[in-house]
Formats: structure tokens, sequence, C-alpha cells
């Protein structure tokens, strides 16, 4: 089985968008500071006593995902209707990592290598899928190309001031 240009360039376009997905609560934080930070559980804890995701997972964060995934999918060739999926996906995976976190007491923001990534990048990607010629070959390389990108492009974040954790 070969690999065609048109795989690879759809493979780093799917890359982008996820990263714009994943991105976009964290510019939002930065830009908004506490402005509009209504968490997503509402604040509800669940049958342990632990909150259902914790405070860092909010109604901001969402809509960034979906606003600038909407933006930048369609100069990436993408309908609004990917980027929807794409950001909705990324999202979900994100707070349901959190929720396991959350059993695992694991406190918001802390670290679980793995967890952290291949739910908010599996997810979309399972999602669009269902609309683009993405094999589940092409799933799997692009969810452990995000798992083995996100660390270090995190790292560089907290180093350049932009993440206030190195993870």
């Amino acid at each position: 089985m070969s690999i065609r240009t048109t795989d690879l360039l759809l493979g780093l376009q799917l890359l982008l968008l996820l990263a714009a997905a994943n991105t976009a609560p964290l510019v939002a934080k930065r830009i908004l500071k506490k402005k509009w930070s209504c968490a997503l559980d509402g604040g509800w804890h669940f049958l342990d006593g632990r909150p259902l995701l914790g405070a860092s997972k909010t109604w901001r964060g969402v809509l960034a995902a979906l606003l600038l995934c909407t933006l930048i999918a369609p100069l990436l060739g993408f309908s609004l209707g990917v980027a929807a999926l794409m950001a909705t996906g990324a999202m979900a995976g994100d707070a349901i990592a959190s929720f396991i976190k959350r059993r695992l007491a694991i406190p918001p923001s802390g670290q679980a290598y793995g967890l952290d990534q291949i739910p908010e990048a599996l997810l979309p990607l399972l999602l669009v899928q269902q609309v683009l010629p993405v094999s589940l070959l092409m799933v799997a390389a692009l969810t452990l190309l995000f798992l083995l990108l996100e660390p270090p492009l995190a790292r560089w974040s907290h180093r350049i001031g932009f993440k206030d954790r190195p993870y």
C-alpha cells in the first residue's frame, strides 16, 4: 500500500484543524482572562464527590474552538460542517478525558500522558471520517502523531509563556 500525496496533504490539513480546535480554548483564556469562564459542568459533582469535569473546562473554550475552526477550515479547504465536527469532537474528547481524570483523582489541569491527547484527537477524527475520505489507518496514524507531537509543542508553548504548565 502506497501513501498518496493527497492523503499526506489531507492528513496535514486535519492535523492543523485539530491543533486549532485544541489551541482555541488556550487562546481565549489568554485574551479574555476570567471573562466568560463558565464551567461546562456547572459546578456539579459526580457520585464520588469530585467535580464532573472541573472549572478548567468552559463554555468559552468550546465556543472558541468552534469559532477558530470555522475561521480556519475554509482556508484549509474544509466545509463549515467539518469545522463543527472537529471542534465539537475535540472538545467532547477533552471533556471525556477530564471526566476520567477526575474519577482517577487527577486534579484539573493535572497531567495524564495519553489520556490528555488520545480522546481529543481520536473522537474528532472518527467524526470527520463520516464525511471525508479518511481511512481508519489514517485516523490511527494522525492520533499517534498528535500523541507524539502535542507534548513537545506544549513544553515549547510553556517556555514562550503561552501556557501556564509545560503539559
